[in-house]
Formats: structure tokens, sequence, C-alpha cells
């Protein structure tokens, strides 16, 4: 990781590529994925299956694309049991959070005047859901879980199985939040299949989950025909830490954060030069043991970034124009430091809350903004599976009280047909 103090020449250059991390150029990927796309649309199920034999490897038909009851009850037989037990641990968890979140509607009543607003599950959720080496059952449960509390029907989930293989938690993980429509196809001709319908795969209302740069760049262009939760970027972890920080927590967080990908960002900020020299040893020592060193290195040589600050709180403030994915706590007195924190999409107070806490048991969801749109965005949760309807209705003494304001704002914005309809319906009163 580079390191630098805030009295550094490049600093202020650095500080800003990692503000702007979020500005990333997908021409190419672009033009690829919109040709996938119109194929899909134009072509249903023959483009999907073409396009899954050439990238995964795996020539399918209509009826084996998707993954029967059988194939789901095998999974269990090739899983650990105490997995599967950890799985369901996690599930309750995170189902136990999201139960909170659950909105009802609500009405006003007044002098002849109706007012409401009411709330629907969405009819159908597409779920994507990486495959292969990248296969995370964990993003099931986060994923899936919101859904089904807030009374989505139906979800259709979608994981690539390259060379024809498939990681049995993730199946297992599926059964266990009651997700039965799986297809083993991914990429962006996946998230074509669930935006636009093929003669297999009904159409969607809305897509979530995490992918590669093709999926990423897929959910962009097909916004609008289906909604999206949001466009992940690589994951990414800012770490404020004050000299009392024990450099092994500090060490082994930025690693578990390097060894997503070698895209993966990780900032750590600290007031304490003899804090990032004992960090810098225990990272060495600690990445020497992880069995994704490699990419770990890769991460915090391109994208490993110390900053020395003079205090905690312009950590603080920096951490808030960062408004990273993740956002953790070391310092004294954390709960007081996180009434300053305003942009970030989960944060974690003190050195006894490691962030893997919040990609697996804690019940809060790990779908989490990421490239500083944590600044206007907010974790997937029930309120990405609902939306809302207003009802209006009015008596006619509402009406003819209010239908005078109705007009006048009417014509002073040239809307004539618009003022009409209140006098149409209160003549005698020559609204």
């Amino acid at each position: 990781m580079k390191t630098l103090d805030i009295h550094s020449r490049s600093f202020a250059a650095a500080y800003k590529k990692v503000v702007d991390r979020g500005d990333v150029e997908t021409g190419g990927v672009q033009t690829v994925v919109r040709k996938i796309l119109r194929e899909v649309k134009g072509k249903g199920d023959h483009a999907v299956l073409r396009y899954t034999h050439r990238f995964d490897r795996i020539k399918l038909d209509a009826a084996t694309m998707r993954i029967g009851r059988e194939e789901i009850k095998r999974a269990y037989d090739q899983a650990d049991p105490s997995v599967v037990d950890s799985l369901q641990y996690a599930a309750k968890r995170i189902e136990a959070f999201h139960q909170a979140q659950k909105k009802t509607g609500w009405s006003i009543q007044r002098a002849g005047v109706y007012l409401a607003q009411r709330v629907h599950p969405l009819d159908r959720v597409g779920l994507y859901v990486p495959g292969g080496t990248a296969a995370y059952p964990s993003s099931v449960l986060m994923n899936a879980i919101p859904a089904r509390v807030a009374g989505v029907a139906q979800v259709a989930m979608c994981s690539p199985t390259p060379n024809g293989a498939i990681n049995p938690y993730l199946l297992v993980a599926a059964d266990i939040v009651g997700v039965e429509e799986i297809y083993r196809i991914g990429g962006a001709q996946a998230i074509a299949a669930l935006a636009y319908g093929t003669q297999t795969i009904p159409r969607v209302d809305k897509i979530v989950g995490p992918g590669n740069p093709y999926v990423a760049e897929a959910k962009r262009q097909v916004y609008g025909a289906v909604g999206i939760d949001m466009i992940a970027g690589p994951s990414e972890l800012l770490l404020i830490a004050d000299d009392q920080a024990h450099p092994v927590y500090v060490a082994s967080d930025l690693l578990s954060q390097a060894e997503h990908d070698p895209q993966a960002v990780v900032i750590f900020l600290t007031t304490s030069k003899k804090l990032v020299a004992a960090v810098e040893q225990e990272i060495k020592a600690q990445q020497a043991r992880l069995s994704r060193r490699a990419m770990i290195a890769a991460a915090l040589k391109n994208h490993g970034v110390t900053f020395i600050v003079p205090d905690i709180q312009r950590a603080i403030e920096m951490a808030n124009e960062i408004a990273p994915e993740h956002l953790s706590l070391f310092v004294a007195e954390p709960f007081v430091w996180l009434e300053k924190i305003k942009h970030a999409g989960s944060v974690f107070l003190g050195e006894m809350t490691p962030q893997a806490l919040g990609d697996y048991i804690a019940g809060p969801n790990h779908v989490l903004p990421t490239g500083g749109t944590a600044r206007f965005s907010s974790p997937l949760s029930v309120d990405d599976f609902i939306k809302k309807s207003s009802v209006i209705s009015y008596a006619q003494d509402a009406l003819r009280e209010g239908g005078p304001h109705l007009v006048r704002l009417a014509e002073a914005e040239g809307l004539s047909a618009h003022a009409n309809m209140v006098r149409v319906r209160l003549p005698a009163d020559n609204a």
C-alpha cells in the first residue's frame, strides 16, 4: 500500500483519485453488451443458449436451462452439513433485520378529503448470482430474503455454470430462502433474458445482484425496461484508526477487503505513523498465510492507500467525501464519531466488529453502494422490492374549497383544460 502524509505534495492527487474512483470508462464493454441484449431481445432462448455455449462451454436446450428439484436435493448431499447450518443461522438473522424494514400504507382524512399511500410488493424479481470461481451463497440470502419479506411472489435466479459446474451451496442457499426457479445461465445474456423475457424465462419487474463488468453494463442498459438495484463496482473498505488501534485487527480487515478482487479498493486513514509501520508488518505476516495472497497483493498495489492525517475529525471529513461502501471506525468512543458520518454504505464500530460480520451473519444487507454512490444511495432493503401508489378522493365541498387555487395555478401555467376540469364540476361557483 502506498502511504502518504497529508503534507506530502502527492497527497492531494492521490486523494482525488480515491474520491473519483467511480468514474470508469466502459466503452468496449458497452458495445459487446448492446449486441448481446439486442440478440436476446429478438431471438429469445436461441440467443441465450448460443451465448451460454460460447462463454460457459456448456450446451443446453430449453428443457435443461432450468435447474430441477432433484439437482437441488443432490446439492444437499454434496454440502457440508455444518455449512448448511451456518447458512440457516445467517438466513434467520438477515430475515429478522429485514422484517423490521417492512412498511404499510397510511391515510389522511379531513374535511371531505381522503389521501393515502398504498404499498405493493413487486410481482416478479430476477436475482443474478455470480458463478464459477466467484460463487457466494451469502449473496443469495442477501438478495432473496428482502424480496421475500417484501412479499414478492416470484423470484427467478440466474447463475452461470461454467463447464456445467455449480457450487452446491448456491442451490442450498436458494432452497433455504424458497427460490425454486433457477436457471443455469449467466452474463449479459442472463440479464437480457430476465429483462425482456424469452420463450422459457418470463420477464421480471426488477433485477438485483452483483456481477462482472458485462453484467453491470447490461443492468445499466436494460434499466427502464426493468428496474435495477444498483450498478455495483469493486468492493471497498475505508478504515479509520487512532493511535490506540490494534495493528493485528487493522491489518486483518484491510486484507479481507483486498481478497475480493484485484480491483478492490482499500483505504486506511490514521493519525499515527507508528501504527502505520506496525500495520505494514502485520499485513506482510498475515498475507503470507492467506490463500488469495496473489489477489491481495494486486489489490493493495493497485488500489491500496494509507493517508496519515492530523486528527480523527479530518479523517471523518475525508470519509464523508469518499463515501465508501464499508467504513470501519477503530477509534476511542466510536459511537460519538458515528454522529458525524453522513455518507457510507455500512458502518462498523469498534475493533471487535470485523467488517466480515456485515458480509455474512449480522443481519444488515451486504449489497451496498460503491464508487462514492453512498452519497445518494442506500443498502439493498425491503424498499427495493416494493412500490407505492398515491390515492386521492375529494368530496364536492372539498373541491369547492380548493378548486379556485387549482384554477389559478393551471391558468398561470397555460393549461386551460386542467382549469376546465374544475369549472365543469362546479359551474354554479364559476370557479
